[in-house]
């Protein structure tokens, strides 16, 4: 790393990007009818879509997609990522992806290095991370690639690690994964091929190669990527992202129940995207419904819904991944409905257990039951949101009750029996055990930290994350 007035000079990454979308597609052409690749989409969003929400979640401030066949209709899908999208047009984008690089120059111009990627790549959340920190020119490789892949890629030579050649007919290991930090020279390498009847992206950067370094940054071992090129990695894509929607923190029951179910739906409906804090709504719907119909007596339909809510919980969130329309405000609100359904669920298991209490006095006792968790929920935000740092210190099996899947899967069991008591019983158990334990955990971290003169467990929410 050089160094300016005794320190190490800042490395920023790229503020633009550029997507290549220029192609018409071929192997795809049994999918695609004669229109772009680029507006295939996957969970309800087109490739060149995903392109530029990749590129702004990397950090550009901008990006630029350059068009070719049915450039109009790719514009108009890129734009719907929202935020600074340029559409270029390549005349002559039929020659090849370097003549389709050589059109973005005038709209990069100005910029030290800037980001490639080509239009029909998909990647995993933070893949670029260590490509756009390699502080200067810089190529993402793929040095553990499928046979599949290896056969369709395209290879490169790396020494002392840097690439310096890249072409389908190298008998290397490695092959890039479709994504480059250039700087402008490359517009003048691109030229030089051209000439020579070379219109490629690999023959454009391999000529830069030649007199300016390009670190071969490999792929991390948690990230994934896919070029697509054929049915069987448009499938194949699929599957990694809806792989993606599940978190790490899903217990069991989520992960091998739950989650299969859910990100089923979530891909079915995306293509209508549908607001996530519609679907929160919806969720809650379905909740209040399970506590109405256990407060009626109706064993089946209230375990089945019960089942029901935990599974569709799922549904919002992994749209809002999977749209990227995450916000502060869709969590909270999915938070304070998620409370509101528990409090219907165990009120109506309540009201189960009375010797058949009136409509108007179910009603009531649901609707007061929500409301107050719902005020409770929020007063009670910020000692909660402490408490919850502590999961990973909570024995397995209270961690298991602790976890809402596991408690409405509990509770949706033993309702299937007829029996309301038990129910009951299982719930609040499964509430209330969780809930001790963790209050326990705080106090004893608390006063662990008081007798070594550290803040209380209690502290700001850095300071929690620290020692959690």
């Amino acid at each position: 790393m050089g160094t300016e007035a005794g320190g190490p000079l800042e490395r920023r990454r790229p503020r633009v990007g550029v997507v290549l979308a220029a192609g018409r597609s071929q192997r795809l052409s049994m999918l695609t009818e004669g229109r772009s690749k680029a507006l295939v989409q996957i969970g309800g969003v087109s490739l060149v879509e995903r392109a530029v929400r990749t590129l702004e979640r990397a950090g550009c401030d901008r990006v630029v997609v350059v068009v070719g066949h049915q450039g109009d209709e790719v514009g108009r899908a890129a734009r719907l990522a929202g935020g600074n999208v340029e559409v270029v047009h390549a005349p002559n984008w039929e020659d090849g992806n370097g003549a389709s690089l050589a059109a973005a120059e005038d709209a990069v111009g100005g910029e030290p290095a800037f980001v490639v990627m080509c239009g029909d790549h998909t990647f995993s959340a933070n893949a670029l991370d260590p490509l756009l920190d390699a502080g200067g020119p810089a190529v993402l490789i793929d040095d553990g690639p499928t046979p599949e892949a290896w056969g369709e890629g395209m290879k490169v030579h790396v020494e002392r690690g840097h690439a310096t050649a890249f072409a389908k007919t190298l008998d290397e290991r490695a092959i890039d994964c479709g994504v480059f930090v250039l700087p402008p020279a490359v517009f003048d390498a691109a030229r030089a091929g051209a000439f020579e009847g070379d219109h490629s992206l690999a023959g454009a950067v391999t000529r830069l190669a030649a007199s300016v370094p390009v670190w071969a940054v490999p792929l991390s071992a948690d990230s994934w990527w896919r070029d697509v090129d054929t049915p069987a990695d448009l499938r194949a894509a699929k599957t990694l992202i809806r792989r993606s929607l599940a978190k790490d923190t899903d217990g069991p029951v989520s992960r091998y129940l739950n989650r299969p179910v859910s990100t089923g739906i979530t891909m079915a409906l995306a293509p209508l995207r549908i607001p996530p804090n519609f679907l929160t709504a919806v969720i809650l719907a379905v909740g209040v419904w399970a506590g109405w119909s256990l407060s009626a007596s109706r064993a089946l339909v209230g375990g089945l819904l019960t089942q029901a809510v935990s599974i569709l919980d799922g549904v919002d969130g992994e749209t809002a991944r999977l749209h990227d329309r995450t916000s502060r405000f869709g969590a909270k609100l999915d938070a304070l409905c998620d409370r509101m359904v528990d409090a219907a669920i165990i009120a109506g298991l309540w009201l189960w257990s009375w010797d058949d209490p009136s409509r108007t006095f179910r009603i009531e006792i649901i609707l007061a039951a929500m409301i107050g968790w719902a005020i409770l929920s929020q007063i009670l935000y910020g000692p909660f949101d402490v408490i919850s740092r502590f999961d990973d210190e909570l024995p397995p099996a209270t961690a298991l009750l602790g976890a809402r899947d596991s408690r409405l899967v509990l509770i949706a069991g033993v309702s299937l029996f007829d029996q309301p008591v038990p129910a009951f019983l299982v719930a609040a158990f499964a509430y209330l055990s969780s809930g001790l334990h963790r209050i326990l955990l705080v106090g004893r971290r608390g006063r662990g930290d008081a007798d070594a003169g550290a803040p209380t467990g209690l502290s700001p929410p850095d300071q929690v994350r620290e020692t959690a």
